[in-house]
């Protein structure tokens, strides 16, 4: 094809939609992806346990809750339109002592500003929906639903290739140019392309995506792993959906749930540990450059000093089977270790900010030539459709 118009930096769920709706908005456009890996949906996207979110926990008003509520109906739309398997089988958020519940009420506070339809619900309640859940009091969230997003951007990439797209793999940009009106992307293997303007969405590249187009992002990527196991077969009828704890909020994770998958089998987990590369799926993938980044930010080291008590109980239950065990024992008192099976490991893109902060909602930033995506970690899938509205409206 000729030069594009606009070249969208990364194939995970974000970046693919994007490119879907300016197709469908700007069809005269020439878009063209690039994208490192070898497929699609590579990190984020192709690691996550396939939550179809609600949009119950976040701030009302937020970047997150907007569009995770946009998001998801759009994205059962599209999984219904295109024949994408998806189940609304809702979740159970359980509070399983006294002072969970002032934050469950918090929860459901949030919950009815951002218009999730809910229930509260009383221990018997909870055994009607999942009889091995343990708990004083819940919230059911009959909304949130589960969907592989793998296969939701094999579709989307099939869509845009039919609609005459540039979809290049293996394309790893290392140098962005300036060269009077347009923009040349250059990659490892000294390949170009030349465009008008760059949509950044790389996930856990983009901060630096953005500096090497001339941003200065007042944030950075730190890598944390997400580790999970999987209840064996004969014990997967101990959670028949999604049971959630009541989160911390001092904290952006969720903490160790269940999640029944859309594909078969129930995953636990998952933990937060900082990882050692980011593509740091295992203990043993370390890159020294991606830690010496990290380690010399002086935002990350103002976190770790603030949570090293909950990091180092992190990693803990990511080296100790027992440890795992005892925290998933809390929802389901009856697991043990023998239901689980080793599974897998997703990577997540965390904004850390210059004085130690997670930062806790989506970020995207705009140049005069460039739309940077630089923090869309979890409920980015769910909301990747509202996300890509958002980056439309803005190109």
């Amino acid at each position: 094809m000729q030069n594009p118009e606009i070249v969208i930096i990364g194939a995970g769920i974000v970046g693919l939609a994007t490119a879907m709706r300016l197709q469908q908005r700007h069809p005269e456009l020439r878009i063209a992806i690039v994208e490192t890996e070898k497929r699609v949906a590579a990190h984020q996207t192709g690691h996550n346990s396939g939550v179809l979110h609600s949009g119950i926990y976040y701030k009302p008003g937020s970047l997150k809750a907007i569009n995770c509520r946009a998001g998801k109906f759009a994205m059962e739309e599209f999984c219904t339109e295109h024949a994408i398997p998806w189940d609304r089988c809702g979740k159970v958020v359980v509070a399983t002592n006294q002072d969970e519940l002032p934050r469950l009420d918090r929860i459901a506070e949030r919950a009815t500003a951002n218009g999730v339809n809910f229930e509260r619900i009383d221990t018997d309640q909870l055994r009607e929906l999942e009889p091995a859940a343990a708990g004083i009091a819940a919230l059911h969230v009959p909304e949130t639903g589960i969907v592989n997003f793998r296969r939701v951007c094999e579709r989307m990439s099939g869509l845009i290739r039919d609609c005459g797209g540039d979809l290049r793999l293996e394309f790893q940009v290392t140098r962005i140019a300036a060269k009077g009106s347009s923009v040349k992307l250059i990659s490892q293997r000294s390949e170009t392309l030349e465009c008008d303007r760059i949509i950044n969405c790389a996930g856990l590249q983009s901060d630096r995506i953005c500096r090497l187009a001339g941003g200065d992002p007042q944030i950075k990527i730190v890598p944390f792993r997400g580790e999970y196991y999987e209840l064996n077969p004969k014990s997967q009828e101990l959670c028949r959906n999604l049971i959630y704890p009541v989160p911390d909020p001092a904290f952006p994770f969720l903490g160790v749930h269940f999640t029944r998958m859309i594909d078969g089998g129930v995953e636990c987990g998952p933990n937060a540990v900082f990882a050692l590369s980011r593509s740091g799926y295992t203990w043993r993938d370390i890159r020294l450059a991606d830690l010496v980044d990290a380690i010399s930010y002086r935002g990350f080291r103002s976190l770790a000093w603030k949570h090293w008590r909950m990091g180092m109980g992190e990693v803990h239950r990511s080296l100790s089977k027992p440890a795992f065990v005892k925290a998933l024992q809390k929802l389901i008192p009856q697991i043990k270790s023998s239901d689980l099976v080793t599974g897998r490991a997703g990577v997540r893109a965390q904004a850390v900010t210059q004085d130690g902060n997670l930062f806790d909602d989506f970020l995207i930033e705009k140049s005069e030539r460039a739309i940077h995506v630089l923090n869309a970690p979890s409920p980015a899938a769910t909301s990747a459709l509202a996300i890509a509205d958002q980056i439309v409206a803005k190109m």
